[in-house]
C-alpha cells in the first residue's frame, strides 16, 4: 500500500479551492467506496479509520446500496425526479444511473459542498451529454431556501409535482449555525419538508450509536474522535427515535426506520458488492423514507 508522500506525488493539481489541509468527510467517503475523487491526505485518514474501524468500508457500501434500492422503489411509486442533497461524487450507482435504468427520463440535481465532488459531478454529466436531465450545484444544506432556490433555478425540478428529497448519510456531519455554532441539521429538515410539495418523499440514512452490536459501541467512540480531531468535518450520532423525527409529519413508508440491509432488499440490483454483516445492526445506519401528506 503505497504511503501518503507516494500518493501525493500522484495525485492530480486540486481544482481551486479544494482544502488539502485537512481531509475531507465527503472525499474520504469516497475513498471507502473505491472512488476517485480523493487525495492523498484523505487517504492517509481513510486508511487510518479503517485500521481501528475495519468494517467502515462495508458500512459506506451498505448505505450505498441503500440509496440504490430507494432510488429504485421510488421510481415505483410513480417519482421522476430527485434533490440529492450531500451527494458527493455520481460515480458508479449515483441516483441519476439508477433512475435511469427504470425510468429513462427521471431529473436529478445533485447538491454539495465539496468543490472536489462539484467539479467532478459537473464533468461525468457533460460527458454524459444529460444536461437538460441532471443538474449539480454548490450548495449548503444550512441554508434551506437559497438551496431551494437555486436547485429550482436549474430548470430541472418542477415544484408542482413530487420530488424525492435524498439526505443520505450527510446529516451525521455536524451542521454548525454560523452564529451561534449549535447543530442545525434537525432545524434545516424542517424547512426541507416545508418546501417539497405535497406528495413528496424524504430519503434519510444516519450513523447512530443506538442498538449497534455492543463490540461496535467503542469502535463508535474512536471513528467520532478521529473525524473530530482530524477531519474538515465533526460527526454527531442520533438515536433511532431522533433519526425518526426527522421525519416530522411524513408518513413512513413500510418498513419504517430500519438497518439500512433491512430496507427493502427486494430491490437490491443484480450486481451487488459483499459484505460481512452477520447481523443488520452491524450497518450502524438507521433508514428510512416518509411521504408528504396531501396528494
Amino acid at each position: 500500500m503505497p504511503d501518503g508522500k507516494s500518493d501525493a506525488l500522484s495525485d492530480p493539481i486540486p481544482p481551486q479551492g479544494i482544502d488539502l489541509d485537512r481531509p475531507s468527510v465527503a472525499r474520504v467517503y469516497d475513498f471507502y467506496l473505491g472512488g476517485t475523487a480523493n487525495w492523498a491526505i484523505d487517504r492517509e485518514f481513510g486508511r487510518r479509520v479503517l485500521a481501528e474501524v475495519p468494517m467502515l468500508r462495508d458500512i459506506a457500501v451498505a448505505n450505498r446500496l441503500y440509496l440504490n434500492r430507494l432510488v429504485r422503489h421510488l421510481t415505483r411509486l410513480g417519482v421522476r425526479q430527485f434533490l440529492d442533497i450531500g451527494a458527493g461524487v455520481p460515480t458508479a450507482g449515483a441516483t441519476h444511473q439508477v433512475a435511469a435504468q427504470l425510468v429513462p427520463d427521471a431529473r436529478v440535481v445533485y447538491v454539495d459542498n465539496e468543490p472536489v465532488a462539484v467539479a467532478h459531478a459537473e464533468v461525468l454529466l457533460d460527458e454524459e451529454g444529460s444536461a437538460d436531465q441532471h443538474a449539480v450545484i454548490y450548495g449548503d444544506l444550512r441554508d434551506p431556501d437559497e438551496l431551494w432556490r437555486e436547485a429550482l433555478a436549474t430548470g430541472i425540478l418542477d415544484p408542482d409535482e413530487p420530488i424525492a428529497l435524498l439526505l443520505i448519510a450527510v446529516l451525521h456531519v455536524f451542521q454548525p449555525d454560523p452564529a451561534t455554532g449549535e447543530d442545525i441539521g434537525a432545524q434545516c429538515v424542517d424547512r426541507y419538508r416545508e418546501l417539497l410539495p405535497p406528495g413528496s418523499f424524504l430519503g434519510i440514512s444516519h450513523l447512530t450509536d443506538d442498538g449497534v452490536p455492543p463490540e461496535m459501541e467503542s469502535k463508535l467512540v474512536e471513528l467520532k474522535a478521529l473525524y473530530d480531531r482530524s477531519s474538515s468535518s465533526n460527526v454527531i450520532w442520533r438515536s433511532r427515535a431522533e433519526i425518526a423525527a426527522l421525519m416530522g409529519d411524513f408518513e413512513l413508508v413500510e418498513p419504517g426506520m430500519v438497518w439500512t440491509p433491512e430496507w427493502h432488499p427486494e430491490e437490491t440490483g443484480p450486481t451487488v458488492e459483499q459484505i460481512r454483516f452477520k447481523h443488520p445492526n452491524e450497518a450502524v445506519v438507521w433508514a428510512g423514507l416518509g411521504r408528504k401528506p396531501g396528494r
